[in-house]
């Protein structure tokens, strides 16, 4: 069913190579305000390409990244690959509290752009409009894919691991990106090996698990081009998208939760909020906020509030799933997020569903202290602390044809941007 292929990937020149650890930047909707003005002090950071900074006024995204990819090319800062190849990515990594390391196993390569309702690759999340629209953008201009999404696929027997490995005995780069993870690349040229990846992946649907913007601004602008090619056949370049490929049988596939936080709804007073919390939840009213995340973890329909003054565990009444009345199959119905955005955000806090997506009263934070941090200098009304998403869930929404709320899950860790690059201008070998 999926479709991927090889391809001849640009990367930084070789005289950069030792230097590769202050070219690489987060990708595009993590990285924060400050890493972004810290990136752009360096003219050859990856974040050039990714996040382009804009110096005439009106010109766009995608005008300022073509000028600088163009710039790059004729210099010789980037160069293309001479043979189509595999790039293997490894990412190591720790959690907090843990003296374990993980390492995250996966590939780089072109996956053909399947609209969603062909079920080859799956969502599992909706998209912020504005942010595709930028995406589309820069990917029309420019023809470059400047960072992969990340996708999975299944492998029990881990097959593709054993020939990762052996690649990964030679890697082209090594180095400690922003979160602290270790990133290792290496490349599998061989077409022999090659194939044993494109045949293990042939029968199987891929889960979009990161990158549901940048997905969509490939299948915006084949469509777009689509139209405009009278001759289209389906196998032109356009029709491809960078992708990091992962086992989502693997231990070290690791999703953090991203909590919930309010800022600045008219209609909010704490102690409304409070009283209504009662309707739905058993409430219980927790001492220390610091101890929260360890007091919901692991159980069902259970979060964590947040309020200047107070702190508390509230866990969905059984019987309350029954008034959930979104049109949504009940394996989605039962999805922790899914009870979140009902019962408190709808419910409790008054935002309908169809207003979640763009209202600008919620925004997004991984960081459990941030969210403390912010409640207590006021610069939150409220934060919402949810539990991590199983990767068990994540597979029931996609097979459901359904979604889930926008930023549920945060796969750890982030690919980083400036390890290679992929041009959908021009695609070698050419897919039959």
């Amino acid at each position: 069913m999926a479709t991927i292929q090889p391809f001849k990937g640009w990367r930084y020149a070789p005289q950069f190579t030792a230097e590769i650890g202050n070219l690489t930047s987060p990708l595009f909707d993590v990285v924060s305000d400050k890493q972004r003005q810290k990136l752009y002090q360096n003219p050859l950071n990856s974040i050039h390409l990714s996040v382009p900074q804009c110096q005439q006024a009106g010109e766009g995204i995608g005008e300022c990244a073509l000028k600088k990819l163009n710039e790059w090319k004729t210099e010789q800062i980037i160069r293309q690959d001479e043979k189509p190849a595999i790039y293997v990515y490894y990412q190591y990594f720790f959690l907090p509290d843990s003296k374990k390391e993980y390492c995250r196993k996966g590939f780089v390569c072109l996956v053909k752009a399947t609209d969603w309702e062909e079920k080859v690759v799956l969502r599992h999340e909706n998209t912020i409009p504005h942010a595709v629209n930028d995406r589309i953008e820069l990917l029309a201009k420019t023809l470059f894919h400047a960072s992969a999404t990340h996708g999975l696929y299944t492998d029990e027997a881990h097959e593709l691991e054993v020939l990762m490995d052996k690649a990964m005995q030679n890697p082209i780069y090594e180095t400690e990106d922003y979160q602290g993870v270790r990133d290792v690349l290496a490349m599998i040229e061989d077409e022999t090996r090659v194939q044993k990846f494109i045949d293990k992946i042939a029968p199987q649907q891929i889960i979009l698990a990161d990158g549901h913007h940048r997905y969509e601004s490939s299948l915006a602008l084949k469509h777009r081009l689509q139209a405009q090619n009278p001759q289209h056949t389906g196998n032109e370049p356009y029709n491809y998208h960078l992708m990091y490929l992962t086992n989502a049988a693997s231990d070290d596939l690791r999703i953090l939760p991203t909590h919930r936080l309010v800022v600045g709804l008219p209609t909010f007073k704490a102690e409304e909020f409070i009283a209504k919390m009662y309707d739905y939840f058993e409430v219980k009213e927790i001492e220390n906020a610091a101890d929260l995340a360890e007091v919901i973890a692991g159980k069902k329909w259970t979060f964590g509030i947040v309020l200047k003054e107070k702190a508390f565990k509230i866990k969905l009444k059984a019987q309350k799933i029954s008034d959930l009345h979104w049109d949504f199959p009940q394996v989605v119905k039962e999805i922790d997020l899914t009870v979140m955005h009902y019962f408190i955000i709808y419910k409790l806090l008054g935002i309908k569903g169809k207003d979640q997506r763009s209202t600008p009263y919620l925004r997004f934070e991984r960081n459990f202290t941030e969210c403390l941090n912010k409640v207590e200098k006021q610069e939150t009304q409220v934060a919402i602390i949810t539990n991590e998403v199983a990767i068990e869930d994540v597979k029931k929404v996609c097979q459901s044809g359904y979604t889930m709320p926008q930023k549920s899950t945060y796969f750890y860790p982030k690919v980083i941007c400036g390890f290679v690059f992929g041009e959908i201008s021009y695609l070698c070998p050419k897919p039959t």
